[in-house]
């Protein structure tokens, strides 16, 4: 597996996360690989040979690029043979304004979107071997892009303070940071991201024990649970099982099999 990771520049920052490039072949049979929740909705294009596939459960190809909106519960694609993935890692309560898009809760979304026009050039660029010129073309596109109003200040200072945080603050807390009333941060986060404070900063929380677990597998529960504002270790297994389908101690017992065969920290998308 290659992976290659980089940030947006600075006048993206307040909308964009980072853009990433993964690449694996899957070889000739059909092999399932889960997306878990991670806090972020991400914008991706793929690309392959003539037999290569990236489907979803029902087994339709997907069209490049998607949309794979803010997920409550992992979602499971299928590919086979040499696939690469080009994403762009946006913030939930940004990506729909960015794209021109109504807010909705679609775990993945079609994307009939002139961004599209990338696919090409983008292509071209990998089969050439040179990813880091199709990071930097899709960046160049973005910036190029960008509508000249500024994203909501509100959001953009509650999101600061939320990721800052790891999703532990409380929402008047995030309120507070925002120089908003709940009511009012609230309402412009069920406009802009079809989801609540509570759900983004839950996903975060999330993530963070998710990232801890996957670089180190022999954590104590106890104490990162405590670390992260969960009321105990019990509050944390549910959390972690209602957004990963699994155990803490089961996934870090996963992780400990994909580092002797992985070396990347590549997390969003976690081999089945």
């Amino acid at each position: 597996m290659q992976h290659q990771e980089i940030e947006p520049p600075e006048e993206l920052r307040a909308t964009i996360q980072s853009f990433w490039y993964t690449g694996k072949d899957f070889g000739e049979l059909l092999t399932s690989f889960e997306v878990v929740p991670d806090g972020y909705a991400e914008i991706i294009f793929h690309f392959g040979s003539a037999n290569s596939l990236l489907t979803t459960g029902s087994g339709q190809p997907l069209p490049s690029p998607f949309l794979v909106g803010l997920l409550h519960k992992p979602v499971y694609f299928y590919a086979k043979n040499q696939v690469e993935l080009l994403g762009i890692r946006c913030f939930p309560w940004t990506v729909f304004e960015l794209l021109g898009l109504p807010p909705g809760k679609d775990g993945v979304r079609i994307l009939e979107h002139p961004i599209a026009q990338l696919q090409a050039p983008l292509a071209k660029w990998l089969q050439a071997g040179n990813v880091a010129e199709a990071l930097a073309q899709v960046a160049q596109y973005f910036g190029q892009a960008q509508s000249p109003s500024v994203p909501d200040g509100t959001l953009s200072k509650a999101g600061r303070a939320m990721r800052a945080a790891n999703g532990t603050l409380p929402v008047s807390q995030v309120a507070a940071a925002a120089h908003a009333t709940v009511r009012t941060l609230e309402r412009k986060f069920k406009q802009a991201a079809s989801h609540t404070v509570k759900d983004v900063s839950g996903l975060l929380r999330f993530e963070q024990v998710r990232r801890h677990l996957w670089r180190h597998p022999a954590a104590n529960l106890a104490g990162l649970a405590q670390e992260l504002g969960y009321t105990d270790q019990s509050h944390l297994g549910r959390e972690f099982k209602r957004y990963c389908g699994t155990t803490p101690a089961a996934f870090a017992r996963k992780a400990t099999r994909w580092q002797q065969a992985v070396s990347t920290d590549f997390v969003a998308f976690v081999l089945a």
